[in-house]
Formats: C-alpha cells, structure tokens, sequence
C-alpha cells in the first residue's frame, strides 16, 4: 500500500501535538476586553505553558498583550530567560532558600511569606550586591502556602523596611472562585491587609482567570492561566464575562497499519472491544505513555477524511485503534484526536472525570509539539 503524507508536518513520531499560536493570540485578545485597561496581565506559563511549550509561546504571548510571566520554579523561570525573554518573571510557588541567588542573578521574582525567605534575601544581597525581587504572598484561605491574612500587614511592614530586598507586589490565590459565598470570604480577608497597606508601586493581584472573568477586586493586575489555552476554568452562576475562546492544542497520528478482522474477534488487550461484523482496524502510534489516559478507551472518536471514527479497544501504552467504517483510507493518512470544535479536552476531562488542566499537562511527556498559525 502507498505509503502518503497527507500532512507536511516531518517528525520523528507519526504523531504529535499541534500548537496554533494564532488561536493563542486570539484568545489573549478576547480575554482582554474585559479587563480594565488600568491593569496588566500576568499570563501563567507554569508546566511548561499547561504543556503547550512556554518557551515557544511566550513571544506570541507577549505580542498580544501579556505584560509578564508566571512560573512554578526558578528552574521555569530559567527556561524563559535561556530563550532570551526579557519580560518580568514572577514565581508563583515556593522556592527553596538556596534558589534565591539564582532567582536574583536571573532578574527572577519569587514568592515570599516567612522570616526564613527574609534571610536568605539579605545573604543574597549582602554577598553579591543584588537586591531580589519578591511578592508577598498572603494566605486568604487556600490553605496551601503563604503569610496567615491575620499576619499579612505586619509582615508586609518588615518587608517594606528591608533595604537588602525589591519589594514589588502582594498577592493571593482563590480556591473556589466559582463559589461566591467562599470566594467572598477571601476577598474580604484580601481587603482587611490592603486597606491597610501602603500599596503604591506595588503590584497587587488576586484574580485567577475565573476570578479575572467573574469578580471586580481591588487590584491592579490579574493572573490568566487556562483561558489563555483557549479552555474555561469552572465559573460562579453570575460572571462579568466569557471571552470567545479556542482551544490552542490539538492532536494527530497517522495511520500506521489497516487490518480486518471478523465476528468474534476482539481488539487490544482484554479484548474491551469485539467486532460482531467484518471490521476495518486503523492503528495510530499514540499510547498513555503520550499522556492519552486508558481510562478513555472505547469511549473517543477520532476525525479521519472529515468523518468521525471510533476509538476500539484499550488504549495500549504505545498505540491505539479505530474502527474505519466505511471511511476510505490507507497508511500514512492523519487521524485527529483533538481540535477546537467537536474533539475537545473538555470532552475528555468529562469522561475521566477531571479537569481539562490536567490533560494539557500529560500531553507533553513523549509527543513532538508543532507549531501553526
């Protein structure tokens, strides 16, 4: 059989993860519409971008409106900077008191919320002579990391004093912004620490991208992660706005083998799936190992020549099947998983019973990302 490359796309895997960067660019400026114009954006690139490859997407990021970057890590927020992004860096995790020189010596912001973070900033800087940036980050209810609301004002106020340090913003995170009686709770506990801060020229965020789209708080930055990605994140009943978006990362395989089998036969292992008529296999080299859960087998469609197919059998570790149908097709032809209309990562979150963050991640253990506009 004609072995045909119906995509252009040459890898090194007949399979892969499509980026559109124009779709990114779109979802920033829709998202943007609806915030105040008075306040910046931080974009949140942690996971490397939610698995779509931060340091390929931060220039178009930042081109459509984005003003600054958030990581999980200084080893991130390096990945930026090795790529020659010049743009504030904020991590927004905890980092280990050894990393803030190298936070420091990278022009890298970081979290701070305990005495311990104030030392090792002051050895930093009485050693090489750099003052490190740092957010003071408050903990408003999420329970997780950050300086106790109650505490914030008088911490904040050691911060503000120590002149080995570049104070430069206070923040916290929601942990039910799709909740308003628990994301009230919060904010006023924000409020109680800044109203009673001196806050200029500081920073002050609050609003992940639910709280961004939903609630007015006293702020002057927002943080905007999923909604970037062209994904939604769960929303309260009443909300200011919902951007028009499109889901930025899709997925194709090419067919790599075509088989019938007959009635009675089973596909894969366990045989989950048995044909009771003649059947036509397509196999496609894209496994769990590529982040695509077992737990989605017999249950996914495929997009093959514009007609939908099924997806047969358990998903193995390595490769999965499709029953053809009547669909017309040979080796080398593409098979799309994911795209921004019919085959969506909310689709698949439903079914596994999770949250479309999470399938972003996985997509990135194996699988080549290539990029389109």
């Amino acid at each position: 059989m004609k072995n045909i490359r119906q995509s252009n796309v040459n890898t090194h895997k007949d399979a892969w993860v499509e980026i559109n960067l124009e779709s990114l660019a779109q979802n920033i400026i829709e998202i943007k519409k609806g915030i105040p114009k008075n306040k910046k954006m931080l974009g949140i690139v942690k996971a490397d971008a939610y698995g779509h490859g931060s340091q390929m997407i931060a220039q178009t990021m930042l081109a459509s409106g984005v003003d600054m970057f958030g990581v999980s890590s200084v080893d991130e927020g390096l990945d930026l900077r090795n790529v020659k992004i010049k743009a504030p860096i904020l991590v927004v995790g905890a980092i280990p008191t050894w990393a803030v020189e190298t936070a420091a010596r990278n022009d890298i912001a970081f979290s701070i919320f305990n005495d311990d973070h104030l030392e090792a900033c002051k050895d930093v800087y009485e050693r090489t002579g750099i003052k490190p940036k740092v957010h003071v980050k408050l903990d408003t209810g999420m329970n997780r990391i950050g300086v106790r609301s109650e505490e914030g004002v008088s911490y904040i106020e050691k911060v503000r004093n120590a002149d080995y340090l570049r104070f430069e913003g206070v923040f916290t995170h929601l942990a039910a912004a799709e909740e308003p009686i628990e994301a009230q709770k919060q904010i006023d506990r924000w409020n109680s620490v800044i109203e009673n801060i001196d806050t200029t020229g500081l920073l002050i965020h609050i609003q992940n991208t639910a709280a961004t789209f939903a609630y007015d708080i006293k702020s002057n930055m927002v943080r905007v992660g999923i909604s970037l990605y062209g994904l939604y994140p769960d929303l309260p009943p009443k909300y200011n706005y919902k951007p028009k978006l499109k889901q930025v990362m899709g997925l194709k395989g090419r067919v790599t083998n075509i088989h019938n089998i007959y009635p009675g036969e089973g596909v894969s292992y366990a045989h989950t799936f048995v044909a009771y008529e003649p059947t036509r296999v397509a196999t496609i080299p894209i496994g769990y190992a590529d982040g695509v859960s077992r737990g989605l087998s017999n249950k996914i469609y495929g997009i093959l020549n514009g007609q939908k197919i099924r997806q047969i059998g358990n998903i193995t570790m390595d490769q999965m099947m499709f029953d053809l149908g009547d669909v017309e097709a040979q080796v080398g032809d593409v098979i799309t998983l994911l795209d921004d209309k019919n085959l969506t990562l909310d689709n698949w979150a439903e079914i596994l019973h999770t949250i479309n963050y999470e399938l972003t991640c996985r997509l990135k253990v194996r699988l080549p990302r290539v990029y389109v506009r």
